[in-house]
């Protein structure tokens, strides 16, 4: 108890120092979304995206800037294709879906009312395991895909009794029923995959249905425009004017597929953070910076502390420097000789000395633009020091007996 006493007074003390020297530019735009670059342009320069980080930093900002403050990330929708480089990559006011539009379909669409369902279009069939239909002649047979023709048609029928103009299916779409759609002026869009559907029907404002019986409780979707468009060689549907207002599609281009799932990991990272510091605007310097700050901090408290709790906050002290020593040993530099050089510079009032990996020294964080949101900073304090106390407080490990190994000679 006596540890996790002094961890908590540690902790506690840490934080404090960290909020008596946050940045918060909330009240002036053009400050914040400054701030909101140089997180972003941290947040990237250690992944793929590093060579073009001011571009993909933009995007990242711009994106989370149409959310108005939301943390949904779900509206800001990544596709990948490959062809071109990173830098052609761009960001797209709507929804784009990975599909084509069908032959005799109409490819331009204003103020679409969209229906999205996940239901089988195929042609109905005896769906019973082991059921058969005997029939003594060809006529019978004609009958009976007949019967299923007229079955899909009266499928359709209710469909289109939905007044929409647009329909958007999880499943395959049978060539019959297709047809029965082009003529009715509907544009119909088949195996979208289900992340797409689930998507579109959030930020169109409608709901994926399966039965069509009561139009009247199925919610459909709205936009102002469907059109296809073309990025790269391919063509895609583009859905603009949608009813989530704030949803928009980052489109990455790579030289292959291997590029394009990295760049997709770098900029989701990106997002998360830049999402989370517009809900809570304070920020900090990077670069090793403020785990100096408190450990200086932690440090005072643990000679000003008596008794066997001063060793836990000095322990916790040393903690906090082995940040800065790694990101020192990662980027191959000396971390013995730049902890040093840090600690000392930290001991001079209003210092924003930290690890510039790029020049390998010692450098202003404030001039290098490295910030962090102070908000991820202190969930990264507290929930290591909560995740040590939980392991403190372990009295006893059970190790079970390991298995014996069968003989199988």
């Amino acid at each position: 108890m006596t540890i996790i006493s002094g961890y908590r007074m540690a902790a506690e003390c840490a934080r404090n120092a960290l909020l008596k020297r946050v940045v918060d530019n909330k009240e002036n735009a053009e400050k914040f979304k400054s701030d909101l670059m140089k997180i972003a342009m941290t947040t990237l320069s250690s992944k793929i995206l590093s060579q073009d980080k001011e571009h993909f930093a933009q995007l990242a900002v711009d994106a989370v800037m149409r959310l108005k403050g939301s943390t949904n990330l779900e509206a800001i929708q990544i596709i990948k294709k490959p062809g071109g480089s990173l830098k052609d990559s761009f960001l797209d006011e709507g929804f784009i879906l990975d599909k084509k539009i069908g032959l005799g379909q109409p490819k331009r669409i204003e103020n679409a009312k969209i229906l999205v369902a996940n239901t089988a279009m195929d042609t109905d069939k005896v769906k019973i395991y082991g059921a058969r239909v005997r029939v003594d002649s060809m006529s019978k047979v004609a009958e009976i895909e007949g019967a299923e023709k007229e079955k899909m048609r009266e499928k359709v029928q209710k469909i289109i009794a939905h007044g929409i103009n647009c329909f958007v299916n999880r499943q395959l779409i049978y060539n019959f029923p297709e047809e029965l759609f082009a003529d009715a002026g509907i544009l119909a869009i088949e195996h979208a995959d289900f992340d797409g559907i689930e998507r579109l029907a959030l930020v169109t404002g409608g709901e994926i249905a399966s039965t069509f019986d009561n139009p009247e409780s199925v919610k459909l979707g709205h936009c102002k425009l469907i059109e296809e468009i073309m990025i790269g060689e391919d063509k895609l549907i583009h859905f603009s004017g949608v009813e989530m207002g704030q949803a928009c599609t980052i489109v990455l281009r790579g030289a292959s597929h291997h590029v394009l799932d990295e760049g997709e990991r770098s900029l989701h990272d990106a997002l998360c953070v830049l999402s989370q510091t517009v809900n809570d605007t304070r920020v900090l310097l990077g670069g090793g910076w403020p785990e100096m700050v408190m450990a200086k901090e932690v440090d005072e408290l643990a000679r000003k502390t008596p008794g066997k709790k001063s060793h836990a906050i000095e322990a916790f002290s040393r903690a906090l420097v082995a940040i800065p020593t790694i990101i020192a040993d990662n980027a191959g530099l000396d971390s013995a000789d730049l902890v040093a050089q840090i600690r000392a510079e930290h001991h001079k009032e209003g210092c924003s000395a930290g690890i510039d990996v790029i020049s390998g020294s010692v450098g202003d964080m404030a001039e290098r633009g490295i910030s962090e949101s102070f908000k991820v900073k202190q969930a990264v304090l507290l929930s290591a020091t909560e995740a040590a106390e939980m392991i403190l407080r372990v009295d006893e490990i059970i190790t079970c007996a390991p298995r014996r190994r069968e003989d199988r000679m």
